[in-house]
């Protein structure tokens, strides 16, 4: 028994290792942002996918390409614009004529057909052409006429979204919203790190990132953070949370019935345990403690809890309600033997 726990342990310490280097390979472009980049690779070993939110100019597409330069996997990249159709991102049918005079169909796989997928500014094309990804993002596959094509292993998309508020944008619909884990905000830097951006860019040399993972050694550490240990306390206090988000459930706080339209569902549970099982990976550690999901609470809550005009009257944005709900919601009372 002790000689399989040594093991793991030998096992984690190795992701953490991995982890550790793929910073330091991307920080050779990307200055600070350690948050983002920890809530990328959370996404990432759960096979799970992320939408980065932020103005024009924060670097999230170099972030995601460079990405794609640390793990030796198929990228693409797609920028969504107002005319891009359905078939530009899944793929299509084309009549091809064979030497012998007959006609048929082949499929010509869309870009869609990768390992990671970068959704460029995905809320700069109507909603039609946003809705090409519901099927590849739930069900990892692509249905186009009679057939389905499976895509590859590993699969994750990472988009990013301008904030609404700017021209020329249309709102993800709730339902494809629901598929991202992490609702990432990309802020922006501070003067300190503003300062090192200037001065690394503007300079003429070229910067050479290394190979960390290949896609065989992501899946497999899919498959390690999917073993990491959760606690009977910890479902009970993502399951308290999360109906705590709901202004009907009869758990909710009285600020949460009115301030808030609707709540996260079950979903939103299950990605709070598995990003939890992810930082707890990343960190070397066997379980999930409760300090691993309130850190990711917001990214996972923040595009599932929907506040009302009240909130919006009195100044309280999503993050406000969240963040309130971690301060008022008990943490469970957790006997030393189960640390």
């Amino acid at each position: 028994m002790s000689g399989k726990t040594r093991s793991l342990g030998d096992v984690l310490q190795e992701f953490s290792q991995h982890r550790r280097l793929m910073q330091e390979e991307l920080q050779k472009i990307i200055v600070g942002q350690d948050d983002v980049i920890e809530q990328i690779f959370a996404a990432i070993f759960t096979r799970g996918h992320c939408l980065l939110v932020g103005v024009p100019g924060l670097a999230k597409t170099l972030m995601v390409s460079t990405l794609a330069q640390i793990l030796d996997i198929r990228f693409k990249r797609i920028q969504f614009t107002p005319d891009l159709m359905p078939s530009d991102i899944t793929g299509t049918n084309v009549l091809e004529e064979e030497e012998s005079g007959r006609r048929n169909f082949r499929f010509v796989e869309g870009p869609v057909f990768t390992n990671i997928l970068l959704a460029d500014e995905i809320n700069r094309t109507p909603p039609k052409t946003q809705a090409a990804l519901l099927q590849a993002m739930q069900e990892r596959e692509v249905t186009v006429g009679q057939e389905t094509y499976n895509l590859p292993e590993p699969f994750f998309t990472i988009a990013t979204q301008n904030p609404i508020e700017q021209e020329g944008t249309y709102p993800l619909p709730e339902a494809q919203l629901d598929r991202f884990m992490f609702n990432i905000k990309v802020d922006y830097p501070s003067a300190e790190e503003e300062e090192r951006i200037l001065s690394s860019t503007t300079r003429s040399e070229k910067v050479e990132i290394r190979k960390v993972l290949s896609g065989k050694a992501i899946v497999n550490l899919q498959k390690l953070v999917g073993s990491v240990a959760v606690s009977q306390y910890i479902v009970q206090y993502v399951s308290r949370l999360v109906r705590a988000t709901r202004p009907k459930d009869a758990s909710a706080p009285k600020f949460v019935q009115e301030l808030v339209d609707w709540g996260a569902g079950p979903r939103a549970g299950q990605f709070l345990i598995q990003g939890g099982k992810a930082l707890a990976a990343m960190d070397g550690r066997f379980s999930v403690a409760i300090e691993d999901v309130q850190k990711i609470a917001i990214p996972v809550l923040r595009h599932r809890v929907s506040t009302n005009f009240q909130a919006q009257a009195e100044g309280m944005a999503t993050e406000d309600v969240i963040q309130r709900l971690l301060r008022e919601i008990p943490t469970p009372e957790i006997p030393k033997y189960e640390r």
